[in-house]
């Protein structure tokens, strides 16, 4: 009995050191923290600090690896003689990988420090519209759509007429299906820039899913006159055309069909879906 008590003493302990690292995070959502990668064969952790590079975007500085003992402490492993020479940052791509936040108490553990000195310089004019902006468009591009709205409101209350914001934030209001704040946020745009393609684009795209056909049609006609990204033109068009497709509307889907085709020169993501929404909708 004695020996099957310490060793379920001995699992607890390993348990618990293990489960001070959490591992249920994405890499978008750790800027400016201390993270620490999934265990490999050998027991070790790789880490590091996620930041963002203002020109790069999100990056790992790697900064080595540890092990947990027995005792859940953090014991950090030396450093090759190319890791003490060199310096490894990684420019990072948004995934689903699980990794985990370094606790604030294993920090001396590791010899780091909370905020590196070094991240300053990613840091000046932290409340300029360039930087307010320049976040938010980041995380819009991560698909981090509220994350994106917490430095594009922000710069809205310190200049609403900033060039490019109401589009950016009418592109995170619409991801969030909250159309009407996104159809005002684009009205104001479209004031100071009646012919830009992305606001039009957004605008369109915002009619649609508040049931205003008409308005997006027209908004799409503009695009045609005024704008010249095809890309977007297409992307318009295969919209509407997946709108009448819900509302099993077979003739306008077949309408808007034809006109997303003529925008592409080749076959792409929304030519293959129409041929498959086509055959879906014949079968209504």
């Amino acid at each position: 009995m004695k020996y099957i008590l310490l060793l379920i003493a001995l699992i607890t302990t390993n348990l618990n050191a293990q489960n001070v690292l959490k591992f249920d995070k994405r890499n978008v959502q750790c800027e400016d923290k201390w993270v620490a990668y999934q265990m490999t064969k050998d027991s070790i952790y790789n880490f590091g600090f996620i930041y963002v590079d203002n020109q790069a975007g999100l990056t790992l500085d790697y900064q080595g690896d540890f092990k947990i003992d027995k005792k859940g402490v953090f014991k950090r492993m030396e450093k090759t003689e190319k890791q003490k020479t060199a310096s490894f940052k990684y420019r990072l791509q948004p995934n689903n990988i699980a990794i985990a936040e370094i606790p604030e108490e294993k920090f001396k553990e590791l010899n780091i420090e909370k905020i590196p000195s070094w991240l300053a310089i990613y840091k000046i004019d932290e409340n300029s519209m360039e930087y307010l902006y320049g976040r938010g468009f980041l995380y819009n591009g991560y698909q981090e759509f509220e994350k994106a709205l917490t430095y594009l409101e922000k710069a809205e209350k310190k200049n609403p007429n900033y060039k490019g914001l109401q589009t950016e934030l009418a592109f995170s209001y619409n991801a969030l299906g909250k159309f009407d704040k996104a159809e005002i946020a684009l009205q104001k745009e479209f004031k100071i820039n009646p012919k830009d393609c992305y606001t039009l684009k957004e605008l369109a795209y915002t009619y649609n899913h508040l049931e205003k056909r008409d308005k997006s049609i027209e908004t799409f006609n503009k695009m045609v006159s005024d704008c010249g990204n095809k890309a977007y033109i297409q992307e318009t068009a295969y919209n509407l055309a997946f709108r009448y497709f819900q509302l099993k509307d077979k003739p306008n889907f077949e309408k808007w069909d034809k006109e997303a085709r003529k925008w592409s020169d080749k076959e792409n993501q929304f030519t293959q879906n129409l041929s498959q929404l086509a055959i879906e909708i014949n079968k209504m």
